[in-house]
């Protein structure tokens, strides 16, 4: 047992790990801007809360320190984030070490703002860094080297250089480097989606006004989508009504319509809308970081007998996944009410995967609990209050091409769950009816 860790004074209480809200009444969603009349998002709170959440699972570990580089648990661990453009360059990186806080290495001048405008760690937790950006500067230059060896260093001054360190993602030769310094690396991914599985208030707000956001932006596709539309006509003006509601990141749009939707290629053309297709649209942005996953399928202007039905179905199963989540059920449970590959003409699980399906929602679109008859039903995890998660369902049509693809984004509460995606989706929408 790591002794530093059980006397560590920032571990947050128990009763401090979960959401602070009253669940019968609805899950607000406030708006963008910060007021003195109402308590919004209280962001130092949300980052005492990610902070001692990270510091419980490091507690609960055989680890004495995380060395991070995916960019979720860096912004999770230290409240920053410099832009969408480094989620894929592995040019940031965190410590959290012992006792001590955390430690962030900046893309250059980040580091010297970040001195300036991030007080809710000392000035001492920022420094610049620089690994080699994909391995673009190769590892011969010895930056990896370096810092590898900065990294011992802060882990022997906190007395956890002999324990294990957990590490999320790095490149390859950056393990390398860690290695040959003496560390003992071990799977830190799954200590922190420990930590980032259950939400607090601040956390559940930021997703539920992502979602609000992607309400608007079905109203809008539902009055634009029409004959001579094409499916990037309609990313186009999402991207950008989304972008002026304050979405910080818009990861993709999938718009998918005709004879595309079936089998579900998962992204977007030029295809040129027509009279009576079935099309779906998955939105995935960001508000401050918060994800949404959301798809919603329409009809454009008519629709028949077997692209109702399969929409019927569609909803069916989400609906019956939906009726089963509150705390204490296992995702197997969940899972066991979908249909197996083979009902809807897929060879197996994996083929299938994706189609019925539970996700996380959170810093990252993935995160837990993952729900599939793949993974769940021999490796089942418990649903908790606090979660937030994804339940997406589909059914293709018997004509061979239409489908539906319906998701709802819900939150896990003390007696049920709320959904918060809130488009109109009980029946099939028509979209300019004729």
């Amino acid at each position: 047992m790591n002794i530093a860790n059980a006397l560590r004074p920032n571990i947050l209480k128990p009763e401090d790990l979960s959401p602070n809200w009253r669940w019968d009444r609805a899950i607000p969603a406030y708006g963008h801007t910060s007021v003195d009349f109402e308590r919004r998002v209280d962001h130092d709170r949300l980052r005492k809360y990610r902070l001692g959440r990270a510091r419980q699972a490091l507690k609960n570990s055989q680890c004495g320190a995380l060395l991070l580089f995916d960019v979720n648990n860096i912004r999770y661990v230290s409240g920053t984030k410099i832009g969408e453009w480094e989620r894929d360059k592995l040019c940031r990186f965190a410590l959290l070490a012992g006792d001590n806080e955390p430690i962030v290495w900046d893309f250059g001048s980040a580091a010297v703002h970040h001195k300036v405008y991030c007080d809710w760690l000392p000035e001492a937790s920022w420094r610049a860094g620089m690994l080699g950006m994909r391995g673009t500067v190769p590892p011969s230059v010895g930056l990896m080297k370096f810092h590898a060896e900065e990294v011992m260093d802060l882990l022997r001054q906190a007395g956890v250089a002999d324990m294990q360190v957990g590490v999320d993602l790095a490149e390859t030769a950056m393990f390398f480097e860690l290695q040959k310094v003496g560390m003992k690396v071990v799977d830190g991914q799954q200590i922190m989606l420990d930590a980032r599985e259950i939400k607090n208030i601040d956390e559940i707000v930021l997703l539920n006004q992502a979602a609000a956001m992607v309400d608007g932006v079905y109203h809008m596709i539902h009055e634009e989508l029409k004959p001579g539309v094409r499916e990037n006509d309609i990313v186009a003006l999402a991207n950008k009504m989304l972008y002026e509601m304050g979405s910080d990141d818009v990861e993709a749009i999938n718009a998918i319509s005709g004879e595309r939707c079936n089998p579900h290629p998962h992204n977007f053309t030029d295809r040129i809308i027509r009279p009576g297709d079935q099309a779906f649209f998955d939105i995935l942005q960001s508000y401050q970081g918060y994800r949404t996953c959301y798809y919603r399928t329409f009809n454009v202007g008519r629709a028949n007998d077997v692209q109702r039905d399969a929409y019927k179905k569609c909803r069916e199963w989400l609906d019956n996944a939906i009726a089963l989540i509150k705390p204490g059920v296992s995702t197997d449970t969940v899972a066991k009410v979908w249909p197996k590959a083979e009902e809807f003409g897929f060879p197996n699980e994996l083929a299938a995967f994706g189609l019925q399906f539970g996700h996380g929602l959170g810093l990252a679109l993935h995160e837990r609990p993952i729900i599939s008859r793949l993974v769940s039903l021999d490796n089942p995890m418990e649903i908790k209050t606090g979660m937030v998660f994804a339940l997406e369902t589909y059914c293709p049509a018997a004509d061979g091409f239409s489908a539906a693809r319906i998701e709802e984004e819900v939150v896990v509460t003390d007696r049920g769950c709320q959904v918060i995606s809130l488009f109109p989706a009980e029946e099939l929408p028509i979209a300019n009816r004729y």
